[in-house]
């Protein structure tokens, strides 16, 4: 997967290195000599992810970095922090300025290559989150982006993969003081585990008593349970090759033996806060799906739906086959309530005529908000008669109980009339059926209303 790379540092020469090692394995780049001009080309959405060297005069790259991830524009952009200094308080720094890794100079290729490739992938996924979720800002919803921004990465479930004794309740006490660690021996029972507990995040070590802890990584990322579940693995130094090949199906992040304990608090922290960035963003998505196709007010089904519902099924040559009918719904001398009550009691009588339709329908059917104070139900595999039973249980259910309006200080008796259609052989759209429900309905309403009136034979 090629992506755009930006070189951050303030020697030419390396970054000429860097473009020309880049190059070769087919990704662009874009340079910058310095803090300030990093943080324009992000903001600007001109690269998937940032090399950035830490030691540049003026705003160092642990200031750019801080800046980067605590803006909603720019936090998802993964970033490497680039160092000739190779202490754990360095990359602590790093990482708790929000640094995705650590390369150390002189860059190892295949470690350069790996990281890249491994974190371009999941801002891809990402990326196509943020475009979904930034829609739901039309809803009215807030700014996802911020709230995703303002996570913590704290008060996790986490499962550690790890056989040895000493090494297992080091790491436990590490991160317990911040999450809920459970620990796991056997590799065979920790795929169960991790596919029951809903964790937040998995550590394996790859160093397992008789079992390949790579292949337990690439198990996890292959069952549906744990596949969005991020990983670390814990390694060995001198075990770069299997790291490198965890990288490249999948596992998000590695840790290296003997293990920093701030180190670890610190990666494990980072991964949350990027899972737990993704599960707002599809939180957003999702309601904004829902908002699209939903009415505000009644929380039934909006016109949109309805059409879309109703072309389906008359678009479908399996589904014309089978019975359908629907009703429309008028609310009786609504606006005489609107004008005697106010248009506050008004909406309370229409939330409630909701919840009461759709205690009485059923699961299949669909219920929408055609305009007003009118409602439209869909009934698949209803013929006439049934739809003028269900029709009629719904219109003595809204008349035998007051509705309660002004927060239930007062009482509003409300009928509805009701119109009743079914699809015929000769239809050849839904508006047909729909203007004999709605012709139907109009004889209810010049019969007295508060009845129930089918198609003309």
């Amino acid at each position: 997967m090629s992506a755009r790379v930006l070189i951050v540092d303030d020697l030419f020469p390396n970054v000429k290195l860097l473009e020309t090692k880049l190059a070769l394995e087919y990704f662009d780049t874009v340079a910058a000599m310095n803090g300030p001009d990093a943080i324009a080309i992000c903001e600007k959405g001109l690269c998937d992810i940032v090399l950035l060297d830490v030691m540049m005069p003026g705003m160092d790259g642990f200031e750019v970095c801080r800046i980067l991830k605590n803006n909603p524009l720019t936090a998802h952009l993964p970033v490497v922090m680039v160092t000739a200094l190779d202490q754990p308080s360095d990359r602590l720094k790093g990482l708790d300025a929000g640094a995705d890794d650590f390369l150390t100079k002189p860059i190892d290729d295949t470690a350069l290559f790996s990281r890249v490739r491994s974190l371009v992938r999941l801002k891809a996924v990402t990326d196509e989150l943020r475009s979904r979720a930034l829609a739901s800002r039309e809803f009215g919803m807030g700014d996802p982006l911020a709230l995703a921004t303002a996570e913590t990465g704290l008060n996790a479930s986490l499962l550690l993969v790890e056989d040895r004794r000493g090494s297992a309740e080091r790491m436990a006490a590490a991160l317990g003081q911040y999450h809920t660690v459970t620990v796991e021996a056997d590799p065979q029972a920790a795929i169960h585990v991790a596919a029951e507990g809903n964790f937040d995040l998995v550590l394996v070590s790859l160093d397992l008593e008789g079992f390949d802890g790579l292949r337990l990584c690439s198990q996890l990322r292959s069952l549906e349970r744990t596949r969005q579940v991020p990983l670390i693995m814990v390694a060995e130094a001198h075990d770069r090759a299997r790291i490198v090949r965890g990288l490249d199906f999948g596992v998000h992040d590695y840790l290296l033996r003997p293990v920093d304990r701030n180190e670890l608090v610190a990666r494990v922290r980072t991964q949350i806060r990027r899972k737990r960035f993704s599960e707002v963003l599809r939180s957003a998505v999702q309601a904004s799906m829902e908002m699209a196709v939903t009415d505000g007010l009644t929380g039934l089904h909006n016109r949109r739906y309805l059409d879309n519902h109703l072309a389906g099924l008359f678009a479908d040559p399996r589904l014309r086959e089978r019975p359908v009918a629907g009703l429309i719904l008028d609310i009786d001398h609504f606006k005489a309530i609107n004008d005697t009550y106010g248009h506050e009691a008004g909406d309370e009588v229409l939330r409630t005529f909701a919840d009461r339709v759709r205690l009485h329908t059923r699961t299949i059917d669909i219920v929408a908000r055609y305009g007003g104070e009118e409602v439209v139900i869909l009934l698949p595999d209803a013929g006439l008669a049934e739809a003028y039973a269900i029709a009629e249980r719904i219109r003595e259910r809204i008349e035998g109980t007051p509705f309660q309006v002004h927060r239930d200080t007062r009482s509003v008796a409300v009928t509805v009339s009701i119109g009743v259609a079914n699809r015929r052989p000769e239809d050849v759209g839904p508006g047909e059926m729909l203007k004999r429900a709605d012709l139907a309905l109009y004889r209810a309403k010049a019969s007295g209303r508060n009845r129930v009136e089918a198609q003309a034979a």
